[in-house]
């Protein structure tokens, strides 16, 4: 999923939820966000906690001066203070924990990645005792194909997979699906995810299967599906859609609806398409194995649960909240907004993608690798053709010079 560099859904949307929404206490009390339960925070002030906390970067409203800096309020409001540093990718985190290179006390893994993490010993299960508002997380979110239990995470952000296109180079009758993205019409000005997991789980969609299918057949048919695709791509990107979205130099692309809404701010042309077979994606906060201070750490995931903090989150990063509390005090045309938050009724039938085995992730890493690698002979042959053509010129250039200047040596 995911993604992802977030950047502000849009000034309008920050002005919307003014200082004067969080329910300001006086400069006396320290902090600044209404919660709902004052005494719950006091527990660790005057005792020197310190927690240590992994997250994607720009993943929480941080702007103190014009918003509000989340970390810097709950220190005022706990007494606990709050080491904050940055991953940009589920298996930078994963490998950090893995080696054992340090010791987090909050971690906000991707759907897979907490799947791969429970199966591993690697997460804790929660006591809910100490995290009274997840009653406001909204049962669409709850039991998961990576935590049905609802043992380990609380989700954080939400969002769904769909399609970004521009409006002025896409015949909207030929969004009727996955299969625009092998439509020979849109060649070389289509985009494709860079990453296998995400390509083969359209690949998949496209041909009626399972996106977390582990059947070798099926996956190799998918990879056979991709091969056909390559040559009407343009570029394999992730963050790189951006530039090519907003600039006009593509089509159509699959993306994050939260990021589909940030580039149609940008570009007006740009539209976002959402097929009926899709999966969700969900970020959630989970306590890694090792942790040194668990209940410190609930009562974080607790405070960025309070409805007041939860909205602000939102706000600020540009995806969709889980959180019923902060949805009510989005702004009404937001929450409206049908690419933020889409059918409730579709949301609530979707999965997320798994960690597959290990032999089924292997095998897709070939099959990647291989179509990859499709075309690469002749573009090779193509650069020593032109590298040996250099040469010839540039030695035709030499002999030419010498000649002249064995000339000009006899006059």
């Amino acid at each position: 999923m995911k993604k992802f560099v977030a950047i502000l859904l849009s000034a309008v949307l920050a002005l919307a939820f003014s200082v004067s929404s969080f329910g300001y206490y006086s400069e006396a009390e320290g902090y600044s966000t209404e919660v709902e339960d004052y005494d719950y925070y006091q527990k660790f002030q005057g005792q020197g906690i310190e927690i240590d906390v992994y997250n994607w970067g720009e993943y929480v409203a941080n702007d103190s001066v014009n918003f509000l800096d989340v970390n810097e309020d709950f220190e005022a409001l706990t007494g606990i203070k709050v080491n904050y540093t940055l991953f940009s990718s589920n298996e930078e985190l994963y490998t950090k924990l893995r080696s054992g290179g340090a010791n987090y006390d909050i971690i906000v893994p991707s759907d897979y990645m907490i799947g791969k993490m429970i199966s591993e010993g690697m997460l804790q299960k929660l006591d809910f005792n100490n995290i009274p508002n997840y009653k406001y997380i909204d049962e669409k979110y709850k039991n998961t194909n990576f935590d049905p239990m609802n043992e380990y995470s609380v989700p954080m952000y939400w969002g769904v997979v769909g399609i970004i296109y521009n409006t002025t180079m896409v015949d909207e009758e030929d969004l009727t699906g996955w299969n625009i993205l092998w439509n020979e019409k849109y060649a070389d000005n289509m985009l494709m995810f860079s990453n296998s997991r995400d390509a083969f789980a359209l690949s998949l969609l496209d041909l009626g299967y399972d996106f977390n299918t582990t059947d070798a057949m099926e996956i190799e048919e998918a990879a056979g599906h991709l091969r056909a695709q390559k040559p009407l791509v343009q570029a394999y990107v992730m963050d790189e859609i951006y530039d090519k979205m907003e600039g006009g130099e593509a089509a159509v692309a699959p993306y994050y609806n939260g990021d589909a809404v940030l580039m149609m701010d940008v570009n007006e042309d740009l539209d976002f398409f959402l097929p009926d077979n899709t999966s969700i994606f969900i970020d959630s906060f989970c306590i890694p194995e090792g942790a040194k201070n668990k209940e410190a750490a609930e009562m974080y995931i607790n405070y960025m649960c309070e409805s007041t903090v939860a909205a602000a989150n939102s706000y600020y990063v540009g995806y969709s909240t889980p959180h019923i509390g902060a949805f009510e005090l989005l702004d009404e045309e937001l929450q409206e907004n049908e690419i933020a938050y889409p059918d409730s009724e579709l949301i609530g039938s979707l999965d997320a993608l798994l960690t597959l085995p290990a032999e089924t992730s292997a095998l897709t890493d070939r099959l990647w690798t291989d179509i990859m690698a499709q075309g690469s002979d002749s573009v090779v042959f193509q650069a020593i053709f032109l590298g040996a053509a250099v040469a010839v010129y540039v030695i035709a250039k030499i002999v030419d010079s010498r000649i002249k200047k064995k000339r000009m040596s006899y006059y």
